[in-house]
């Protein structure tokens, strides 16, 4: 199914942003966070028949990536309260593994993956609990699952690797990834950016070679480690999500026509990447590392 329809992720949390909620993907947890206290599991069981649909879902699409295959905790924020649920062993179920505190005042429409401080640093995807009412509500929960993945499989050792983390952690910037200040108001590299997206689409490899160059020449090296690991990052989920989709037979996650260049931007531009490189050699489907090279490393 190829219906385009912009969905509301990435502009949520541009919304929740603005109202001083940190969409924390990945990095170290406020204060507030690292500081709250685990409270015993209790209350909240009620979720456990929305989760367990995860696993019917998954069966639909765990040929497409064993990311998509993997369950992982999830943490419903309601009441104020995050009640965290974890896959039990051996089971088609979750259970409800701890509850803590909710320091943010989390906002209806909350959809994230982070490692929970409170409960050993452990991955969870992090939604608020209208998702599991919504048409495509499991499809943004798959999507954060392939951040778990990203997470347990390798995503540190590859920050690890870009001075512009390396930049970020001296400064004990944390929320790096969500407020770089990449130049999306230069009026060139938004339209060339656009046109390597318009080639990839039509499959136009040529085109989109010299315009990737030109878009390398014309950005510095901070800006340009920062849109490559977007791509990788934001990219990867975006592309099995939307392979997931068409598998579900839902519209895919694409950007509308009037969308503005935005960090959101590198989705759209990272499920096409990805794609044209898997065309090109199959096998960085299972070496997201060598994938990630990829992308940082084109454009001549």
């Amino acid at each position: 199914m190829s219906v385009k329809r912009t969905i509301h992720r990435g502009e949520t949390s541009q919304k929740l942003l603005a109202g001083n909620l940190p969409r924390i993907r990945f990095v170290r947890l406020f204060s507030a966070l690292l500081a709250a206290v685990c409270l015993p599991a209790e209350s909240g069981e009620n979720y456990i028949p929305a989760l367990e649909k995860i696993f019917s879902i998954q069966e639909r699409v765990a040929d497409i990536h064993r990311a998509l295959a993997t369950p992982y905790p999830v943490a419903v924020v309601a009441d104020k309260t995050f009640f965290v649920y974890a896959p039990v062993a051996g089971e088609k179920t979750f259970g409800l593994a701890a509850t803590a505190p909710d320091p943010y005042h989390t906002q209806t429409g909350m959809r994230a993956a982070m490692p929970l401080a409170f409960w050993e640093n452990r991955a969870a995807c992090v939604v608020t609990p209208e998702i599991f009412a919504e048409e495509d509500g499991y499809v943004f929960i798959l999507h954060e699952f392939v951040h778990c993945y990203q997470w347990e499989n390798g995503e540190l050792a590859l920050k690890e690797k870009l001075r512009l983390f390396r930049q970020a952690m001296e400064k004990q910037d944390y929320m790096w990834e969500l407020q770089h200040p990449f130049p999306y108001d230069n009026a060139t590299v938004a339209r060339t950016y656009r046109d390597w997206c318009r080639a990839l689409e039509l499959g136009d490899a040529k085109k989109a070679e010299a315009l990737r160059s030109f878009l390398k020449k014309g950005l510095n090296s901070l800006d340009w480690e920062y849109m490559a690991w977007e791509e990788w990052k934001e990219g990867l989920a975006r592309f099995l999500e939307n392979r997931a989709r068409e598998r579900l037979r839902l519209p895919l996650n694409l950007p509308s026509a009037d969308a503005s260049f935005d960090r959101v931007s590198f989705y759209r531009g990272g499920d096409l990447f990805i794609a044209f490189l898997l065309k090109r050699e199959p096998a960085l489907a299972d070496d997201w590392a060598k994938l990630f090279g990829r992308i940082l490393y084109s454009g001549g």
